[in-house]
């Protein structure tokens, strides 16, 4: 495919219908840069060398103009001494440096044309470029997002965290039942001996101390 079909492509697509055909926008969007920007390159090299191409014709041109008045003096001076023959060779001469610069011209008029189109596929693609990189930037944003949402799921909703809080269930059924015998004993007073009591104290002291644990672990994890 040639560059300026190529070009003619890209300008033309539209990035949106591409990723939204696409099963891997980044990816995509990835590839679509670097096309664009490897035709960019192309395009505009090409350009640089119809600037050159122009401006050696234009050399060359001045210096077939300066030969048709070299040919016209010289037809000139012959035709002043009589040599009409050589009058005539030199305006012969003359007239096929004309026709020469005539085409030449012609030429640089059509790369004149060229150019303009150049010029015009450069700012085309410059745009269609600034518009995908664009694009990539508001996938990539959405990307990061997408991923650290799916991060934060996995910590709230993953086995670790329901293993904790079903533990955590455990250790309040636990206080509860304690709190519950402690109840009891108020309901319906009974005498209780002194190693019954300090035994309930230590037994209270250790279920407080394991649940404040569990609770530090649970909030260090979030």
């Amino acid at each position: 495919m040639g560059i300026f079909s190529r070009a003619r492509d890209i300008i033309q697509a539209n990035v949106n219908d591409l990723l939204d055909r696409a099963e891997d926008p980044a990816k995509t969007i990835r590839l679509v840069i670097m096309e664009m920007e490897e035709t960019l390159v192309e395009v505009r090299a090409s350009a640089a060398r119809t600037i050159a191409d122009q401006k050696e014709m234009r050399r060359t041109i001045m210096k077939l103009d300066a030969a048709q008045e070299g040919w016209a003096d010289k037809a000139g001076l012959a035709l002043s001494k009589g040599r009409e023959d050589l009058a005539s060779q030199a305006l012969m001469e003359k007239q096929k440096v004309a026709q020469t610069s005539a085409m030449l011209r012609s030429e640089v008029e059509i790369l004149d044309e060229q150019l303009r189109a150049q010029e015009d596929d450069i700012g085309k693609l410059e745009a269609k470029l600034r518009e995908a990189r664009s694009r990539q930037n508001a996938l990539t944003s959405r990307l990061e997002t997408a991923q650290n949402r799916a991060r934060v799921r996995a910590m709230t909703r993953g086995a670790r965290v329901e293993e904790a809080f079903s533990r955590f269930e455990l250790m309040e059924r636990r206080v509860d039942m304690a709190e519950g015998r402690a109840e009891v004993y108020d309901l319906a007073p009974i005498q209780k001996s002194l190693e019954d009591e300090i035994a309930e104290l230590r037994t209270a002291d250790a279920v407080a101390a394991e649940l404040a644990e569990m609770k530090a672990r649970i909030q260090a994890r979030h």
